[in-house]
């Protein structure tokens, strides 16, 4: 079809510009002047006078020039000859010449002057084409969209797939459910409806769905949430209708709908009523998925990331009999996606994945994917012929926090406070218990940062405690402490910090229960507003309520500042001698740092002995 349209394009413009090139050409090169008709007497006479330059015969007309550059034609019998129509005339001064006209000249002619209505006929024919072309396509818009997987492409496979284990083994249940199906209905089992995937992005949602692809052998539809629904109302009911049509002819088969979330998202927002164009995609989905017809064996697949805003008929047994979460790869899983994504890539003979992978905690499958090929532009443009160690870890800090912008020259006092900043940061968060090891702290302006301090967790952590999330906020506000303490006044760059952390310190209290205000979860567990469910946000706690939240808020925020403040000063030798430090090389490793801190090598309970007043 694609192949049709560009075809007929560009015959489309090969007639417009040979009609123009016509044109143009009739307007530049107009034709001679037709010569004159006399008598053959009048040629006679002239040829007695002597004024006859040139004789040209074709056929049974005689075209001759006069001594003026004049042109006349004369018309003399077919059978008759030149020389028979001079008699004895003298002609040896004339320039004579005897053109064959056969047939070849009439078609020439005939071809010439017929060009231009040839031209006029075949645009008019595209223009025709064109308009039948628009109207099939105003016939097809409620067809559906969705693209056919092709065998004979390149296929994914479950190898191509690294970690969700899980995942992976109740998706490989369902190909086989699809390639042997007595195996299971000899037991009474029924094939199941709906497979839904669960995940944050860039987990691997989509790259099962193809792995399921390559390893089913039956037919794969794959389409878009956002396919469906079009500004007509009622095109998105007639595509579903038409697509699980063409599944049901294709059955035993696969459909997988991506970002489902697109028409699935909860019905009854109070906007559009029943006639609501989402809500009419929606009902023909579940219609379809779970009607009056059984035992179609196909089997719908569906991706998304945002599970709660899915309306609950969804999601129910017999529609999406199976949701299948994929969490974020773990360690192991992390090594084994980079062995994935750098098998293609020459690696240097001493690089360590596993050490990469313990880097990287919180790293998604396309995080990963991105560091390999992050790191393979690295070496290639520093002319390498493999990926080195350095390489990964430096494509690590550019994922996690930015390319390094080293344009961003900062004078001598802000490299100052900057370097105040960040050590402020490292020296807390190093003496705190709870806080994650110091990884590297830099004064190199990254993204919108003028300075970083990394901590990098030792392990995956799953669970967290308030004692950790004390000590973090002690640690985010180490920066500002520092600067109040050394320069007296702070500056615009804990601005985010500040944030985080009142961010963190609301949720201690309103989602997580680590407050004086009981085990209670404040406001709604999804606080985003989504059209689709609650049009408008309503607390579910009085105003009495939110000032004791803002007050115990403040309070969490001010007991760790103290712990900052209270840890900086026990140890402002090690703040000066870290801060010179960092800005004589504006960069420091663990290492260094840990160096640098001597005797504080190991963490100190300094909380412990720091109580509110």
């Amino acid at each position: 079809m694609q192949k049709t349209k560009k075809t007929n394009s560009s015959l489309g413009y090969i007639i417009i510009i040979a009609l123009v090139l016509t044109l143009v050409y009739t307007m530049f090169n107009p034709s001679p002047t037709a010569p004159e008709k006399v008598t053959l007497d009048t040629f006679l006479s002239d040829i007695d006078g002597g004024i006859v330059d040139t004789i040209e015969v074709q056929g049974s007309k005689i075209y001759y020039t006069t001594t003026g550059d004049a042109e006349f034609y004369t018309v003399k019998e077919t059978s008759e000859s030149l020389t028979a129509v001079l008699g004895e005339r003298d002609y040896t001064d004339i320039q004579i010449e005897v053109v064959d006209t056969e047939a070849g000249s009439f078609w020439v002619e005939l071809v010439i002057s017929a060009v231009p209505f040839l031209l006029i006929i075949g645009f008019l024919f595209f223009m025709m084409r064109q308009a039948t072309s628009s109207n099939n396509q105003a016939l097809s818009f409620g067809k559906s969209q969705a693209r056919i997987n092709d065998p004979e492409k390149k296929k994914t496979t479950f190898k191509d797939v690294a970690g969700a284990k899980e995942a992976k083994e109740e998706l490989i249940e369902v190909v086989d459910f699809l390639k042997n199906p007595n195996k299971y209905t000899s037991m009474g089992a029924k094939i199941p409806k709906g497979v839904i995937l669960v995940g944050a992005p860039g987990t691997g949602k989509t790259l099962l769905a193809r792995a399921v692809a390559g390893e089913a052998g039956v037919p794969f539809f794959n389409i878009s949430g956002s396919e469906f629904v079009e500004m007509f109302v009622g095109v998105g009911a007639s595509r579903v209708r038409d697509l699980f049509k063409k599944a049901k002819r294709n059955a035993p088969c696969i459909i997988f709908i991506d970002e489902i979330d697109a028409v699935g998202r909860h019905r009854g927002a109070g906007m559009g009523g029943g006639h609501d164009e989402r809500e009419q995609t929606l009902n023909q989905i579940l219609t379809e998925m779970d009607g009056f017809e059984q035992d179609t064996n196909v089997i719908v697949m569906a991706a998304t990331n945002r599970p709660d805003v899915l309306d609950p008929a969804l999601l129910r047994p017999g529609r999406f009999d199976r949701r299948i979460v994929i969490d974020r790869p773990d360690i192991e899983d992390r090594e084994e996606i980079l062995h994935i994504h750098t098998r293609n890539k020459p690696l240097a003979k001493n690089i360590d994945l596993n050490k990469i992978a313990r880097q990287t905690p919180g790293f998604s499958g396309a995080d990963i994917e991105n560091l390999a090929n992050e790191a393979a532009i690295l070496a290639a443009s520093n002319n390498k012929k493999s990926v080195s160690q350095k390489d990964l870890e430096k494509s690590i800090e550019k994922v996690v926090m930015g390319p390094e912008r080293k344009s961003r020259v900062l004078n001598k006092k802000e490299k100052e406070i900057t370097a105040y900043h960040e050590t402020g940061h490292a020296i807390v968060g190093h003496l705190l218990p709870e806080c994650d090891p110091v990884h590297k702290v830099s004064i190199i302006s990254r993204g919108m940062a003028l300075g970083v301090t990394w901590f990098l967790p030792e392990e995956d952590k799953h669970l967290y405690s308030k004692t950790k999330f004390e000590n973090e906020l002690a640690s985010l506000l180490g920066g500002y402490a520092a600067e109040t303490m050394i320069f007296g006044e702070v500056s615009t760059g804990p601005s985010n910090d500040l944030k985080r952390a009142t961010d963190m310190a609301r949720k201690m209290v309103t989602k997580y229960g680590m407050s004086g205000l009981g085990a209670t979860i404040y406001g709604d567990e999804n606080d985003e507003v989504f059209l689709g469910k609650d049009f408008g946000h309503v607390r579910n706690y009085s105003e009495q309520v939110a000032s004791k939240i803002d007050e115990t808020v403040q309070a969490i925020m001010g007991t760790a500042l103290k712990v900052a403040t209270t840890i900086l000063k026990e140890n402002e030798d090690k703040l000066h001698k870290v801060a010179k430090e960092l800005i004589s090389k504006e960069n420091l490793a663990r290492n260094e740092f840990i160096k640098l801190m001597g005797d504080l090598e190991e963490k100190q309970e300094s909380e412990e002995e720091i109580t509110e007043d």
